[in-house]
């Protein structure tokens, strides 16, 4: 297993109960308070952890990290218990302001015990509405430099790619207002490729073989939009994801709007809140030497000295569901 840096151990080693509550607290994305237009509230309890098993010897030096839900202008999340074993030490961090983690360090753990961390958020989600008024709104002509990282290419999302841009191109040539546009790009991908089950490939492949997940077919809406200069990117819930696309008002004021590609049609609003877990496609994690489209859960640890392994246990889920 990859080591990590020491660091990295050293700053949750550092962190009492009260500071974990107000870091928790504290490590959101700049979005988180932003005033979009949003309807009904759907609040779920979710969690969120792990459980590392030290089998055939002690294990030593284990850190681990796993997403954790934060707020954004249509969610917020509260803490409201943590069950952190005695080896365990816990901290949190953002990656790129898009996706909130939760560290774990355990220094030691003998052959045969069980450490980790398991917390229970209270989740509230409420619906996201399309604008009343559409006059005025717009493409960002000078996007902020927060908002440009979702005009490139992402993993799985070739928005730079000569297929994407043509087919980009082709499907806004004659179509009046930007609005529209962006509802013309959703409509072609929804009318022109098929959904099925299978392992998520590209935006590329599914363009050339007309058929892909709903990972593809959010991808493929998220490239064609790039590609046509609107700012767009992927939404991770609970077994699924969507797209958002950035928009300018009357007033030079950028929103982000819902567009539920694969499933019942859901255009510039969401009817149905999930817990929403990460925002984004394009992440690079001090752990990994390459970008990636989801972050992950992550456990590493140095050499045992008795050939121990840890056995771990990811916990992603809404008690109940």
């Amino acid at each position: 297993m990859r080591q990590v840096p020491p660091f990295a151990v050293v700053a949750l080693l550092l962190l009492t109960n009260s500071q974990l509550l107000a870091q928790f607290e504290a490590v959101q994305p700049s979005e988180s308070k932003n005033a979009p237009i949003l309807g009904e509230a759907r609040t779920s309890k979710y969690q969120v952890g792990m459980t590392i098993e030290a089998v055939g010897g002690d294990c030593v030096g284990l850190y681990g990290t796993i997403p954790v839900p934060a707020d954004w202008p249509e969610q917020t999340v509260r803490l409201i218990d943590e069950e952190v074993s005695n080896e365990a030490r816990i901290g949190y961090r953002m990656l790129e302001n898009s996706v909130k983690q939760m560290m774990v360090s355990i220094p030691a753990l003998r052959r045969g015990s069980t450490g980790g961390a398991v917390i229970t958020l209270e989740v509230e989600t409420r619906s996201a509405q399309p604008p009343v008024d559409l006059t005025g709104v717009k493409i960002p002509k000078r996007p902020p430099s927060d908002i440009r990282r979702y005009l490139g290419s992402s993993p799985s999302i070739e928005s730079r790619h000569s297929s994407i841009r043509k087919q980009a191109r082709k499907i806004v040539a004659d179509v009046d207002g930007d609005w529209r546009k962006v509802e013309a790009i959703y409509d072609w991908v929804r009318e022109n490729i098929s959904y099925e089950s299978q392992r998520p490939t590209t935006a590329v492949t599914a363009l050339r073989k007309g058929t892909g997940d709903f990972e593809d077919l959010t991808g493929l809406f998220i490239a064609l939009c790039r590609a046509a200069d609107i700012p767009a990117r992927t939404v991770w819930v609970p077994g699924s994801s969507y797209a958002e696309f950035y928009l300018e008002d009357a007033n030079e004021e950028g929103h982000w709007y819902p567009a539920q590609v694969a499933g019942p049609r859901a255009f510039g609003y969401m009817p149905d809140p999930r817990p929403i877990l990460q925002k984004g496609d394009n992440f690079r994690v001090p752990e990994k030497t390459e970008p990636v489209r989801f972050v992950a859960e992550y456990l590493t640890g140095k050499k045992s000295p008795n050939g121990g392994r840890p056995q771990v246990t990811f916990i992603r889920e809404e008690p109940g569901n």
